[in-house]
């Protein structure tokens, strides 16, 4: 009978590479993830690429269960013998988790995720129907483009807005992991508003405002709405928003954007 080949050290350090894993080799970083979660007992929780189990750790005595999903054949088989018991409330399962139906019911997300997906798995959330939070330990950086950190706001930030608070809720040094990567990780939040701040029915008017302002026509916030609104409104609004004339679009706030929006397209205030 053939033998079948465990990995190899070698096998599990190149995974990591192509995964861009980095642990969190600090279980007091680890606690504060999952409490700034703010996961409960009554919480459903997906965990992404649990790794050694860091964060799992302390998220399966908070949450009711947490449905964690790992890509390395390597560590889903460790960490799913550590939670074997089903008492424990974790399930372990080796799948890429951008590929998993999201579950059907209210959930969480929390992960240390891999840095090389980060886009995929911000998309992923935003697309769950059901998703009510997350909480991303991501490139410091990312996290920063996407909450107004460098002064600067971002299509996919503005977009969702609306729908969605994103949030920088600290910084981890980059010596917390193992193993250490080049850079400090962000602890992005991203959490479903209960109330939308534009009305459902108003959303793709909303959207199709934003991509237009983020076309780059003219340099500017002002003259790129001005190719599909009067000049005369296009001042109003960004009066009414205390956005001066001239400003470049990545420095219009998400708020400042909804005033805009109130003014272009005032049905439904």
């Amino acid at each position: 009978m053939a033998r079948t080949e465990r990995p190899s050290r070698t096998n599990a350090r190149d995974n990591r590479r192509r995964l861009s894993q980095n642990f969190l080799a600090d279980p007091g970083a680890a606690r504060h993830v999952v409490r700034v979660s703010g996961v409960g007992p009554r919480d459903l929780v997906v965990e992404v690429g649990p790794g050694e189990g860091a964060i799992t750790r302390f998220l399966a005595p908070a949450a009711r269960r947490v449905l964690a999903y790992e890509l390395d054949p390597r560590l889903a088989e460790r960490l799913a013998a550590r939670y074997r018991d089903p008492e424990r409330g974790v399930r372990v399962t080796r799948a890429d988790f951008t590929r998993v139906r999201p579950p059907g019911e209210d959930f969480a997300v929390v992960g240390n995720i891999p840095y090389a997906r980060t886009a995929d798995i911000v998309r992923w959330c935003l697309a769950a129907p059901h998703l009510t939070s997350a909480t991303l330990v991501t490139q410091l950086e990312y996290a920063r483009k996407r909450t107004g950190g460098f002064g600067r706001w971002s299509l996919l930030t503005v977009s969702t807005w609306p729908e969605w608070s994103w949030a920088l809720a600290g910084r981890i040094d980059r010596h917390r992991f193992r193993p250490v990567p080049r850079v400090d990780a962000g602890l992005l939040v991203l959490r479903r508003r209960r109330t939308p701040l534009v009305d459902p029915g108003r959303m793709g008017g909303y959207r199709r405002m934003v991509e237009l302002g983020f076309s780059g026509a003219g340099g500017s916030l002002g003259a790129s709405l001005r190719r599909a609104h009067p000049a005369r409104r296009v001042d109003r609004a960004l009066d009414a928003a205390g956005v001066a004339r001239g400003t470049p679009v990545g420095h219009v706030s998400p708020d400042q954007w909804l005033e805009v929006f109130d003014v272009l397209d005032p049905r439904g205030r």
